[in-house]
């Protein structure tokens, strides 16, 4: 006895074609998508690039916040003060001999 061999009908084919498509698609959109595996890393590589530039700003505000309380009416440093006018102002004490 032969056993025929029998082709797989068109539908299965086109079937077949289409799970194979759609499944390459979602796996390219995965990876390589708006959302995808690609994209996470680069936002996760810029965020931790701005929380860097967070930490390195709040020195500086504490910095600033500190400077500002120290030239204040309630307090006021006179070191502070003093450099303050030699720098912005360029002032420069009368016993002092300017090396350029």
């Amino acid at each position: 006895m032969a056993v025929a061999k029998r082709r797989p009908s068109i539908a299965v084919l086109i079937y077949t074609a289409i799970v194979v498509t759609l499944g390459g698609y979602f796996t390219f959109a995965s990876v390589q998508g708006e959302y995808g595996l690609f994209r996470r890393i680069q936002i996760e590589a810029e965020l931790t690039n701005l929380q860097d530039v967070s930490g390195a700003l709040e020195v500086q505000l504490t910095d600033m916040r500190n400077k500002s309380m120290r030239l204040s009416d309630g307090y006021l440093d006179l070191d502070l003060l003093d450099q303050q006018a030699r720098d912005v102002l360029g002032y420069l004490r009368t016993d002092e001999v300017v090396i350029r």
